[in-house]
């Protein structure tokens, strides 16, 4: 809205140009959800406390977990609020990226408002079947990947194509029916947030990644869709050049403030949860950026922590159910650590380090620079 306004304004007020560039919007859409976060944040927090809108704790869980039951949940609201808000007012909103974006961001988190909603009133653990979970995300990443493949989301020559890692994309790239791609793209939207939803079991253990995968994607967003005086940027790095992928950098500056906002009150001992309400649409949001940015086969690199968190839940139930027996402590492996002796803050802190080391190989695994 902002920047619609700036750009009618900018032959009659002097400055007003400079709202155009996309490096601009990024900074101020970073700063508006940060400072929105931190404004709306203690007001919700003492809303949810009234209204006893707290955590419920796994029986099965850490003995440590007992003291943060009635902690107050579905903080991931404010990041979604932050979120939309800064995007709606500085990107582009003549882009269907954008739009698309929104979509399974805010669809993700309705689906996740639902189930804490749920949990919240139960007074239980049993939330939204598990079924009727993975149908609706199904419905709508089916429906928006759908849309970005057959609309105008992303150029003809690109749209179906997949830039290998370490490869130059105008040099060898796969190819795939419209069919199976959506149905991969799908697959990858439904992981990548259930893998984020998985990882938000510690104070600030899965907003910390969030935040760091949000501004990588921002760089490989703004490297993929910008255009400096003639000079394609994603041309020279090897990547697939999306036109309008710049206005994504936007909404990933807008993630990132939003989470840096939440991560003051989140961090241990938390004041707010995030819930399924921001962990299913985060995760959302970032596999949509990597599918629309064409970076998809990098993202399990670069958000290398929710991979292995998800297949350690996944290996832990299999081989269980085969056998009986389990390979780690707990699952997800994060609650691994917590029960080998590991101090709550020791081990997030450990993963956000673990997690910038696969950011940084995912940049350099996707900017083939010569």
């Amino acid at each position: 809205m902002l920047f619609h306004l700036f750009h009618a304004l900018r032959e009659r007020v002097p400055g007003a140009n400079i709202f155009r560039y996309v490096s601009t919007r990024v900074g101020l859409a970073t700063l508006t959800s940060l400072l929105m976060t931190f404004m709306v944040a203690p007001w919700f927090i003492r809303r949810a406390r009234e209204r006893q809108l707290g955590e419920v704790i796994r029986a099965d869980g850490p003995a440590g977990h007992a003291a943060k039951s009635g902690t107050p949940t579905m903080g991931g609201a404010l990041i979604i609020l932050a979120l939309v808000s800064a995007t709606v007012l500085w990107c582009d909103l003549r882009s269907t990226l954008v739009w698309l974006a929104l979509l399974v961001t805010v669809g993700y988190g309705a689906i996740g408002f639902l189930d804490d909603y749920l949990k919240l009133s139960r007074k239980n653990k049993k939330g939204l079947p598990a079924k009727l979970k993975l149908a609706g995300q199904l419905v709508i990443g089916a429906v928006a990947m759908i849309w970005l493949y057959t609309g105008d989301g992303l150029p003809p020559e690109i749209r179906l194509r997949l830039a290998l890692p370490l490869v130059n994309f105008h040099h060898l790239s796969l190819a795939l029916p419209v069919g199976a791609y959506v149905a991969f793209a799908v697959f990858v939207l439904m992981a990548e947030s259930n893998a984020v939803n998985l990882t938000d079991g510690l104070d600030g253990l899965a907003i910390g990644p969030v935040i760091i995968c949000a501004f990588t994607l921002l760089l490989l967003s703004y490297a993929a869709g910008t255009t400096l005086r003639d000079f394609n940027i994603a041309n020279y790095l090897g990547m697939p050049h999306v036109p309008g992928a710049g206005e994504l950098a936007v909404f990933c500056g807008a993630m990132g403030g939003a989470g840096i906002g939440f991560l003051w009150f989140n961090t241990h001992p938390a004041q707010v949860f995030m819930g399924d309400v921001g962990a299913l649409a985060l995760g959302g949001a970032i596999g949509f950026v990597a599918l629309a940015t064409k970076t998809e086969l990098s993202l399990p690199l670069i958000g290398g922590v929710f991979v292995v968190e998800a297949l350690s839940d996944i290996i832990q139930v299999g081989y269980y159910k085969r056998t009986g027996k389990r390979i780690f402590l707990m699952a997800p492996i994060h609650h691994h650590f917590e029960k080998l002796g590991w101090p709550e803050s020791r081990i997030v802190v450990r993963f956000w380090i673990v997690s910038f080391a696969c950011a940084i190989l995912g940049l350099i695994t996707t900017l083939k620079v010569r």
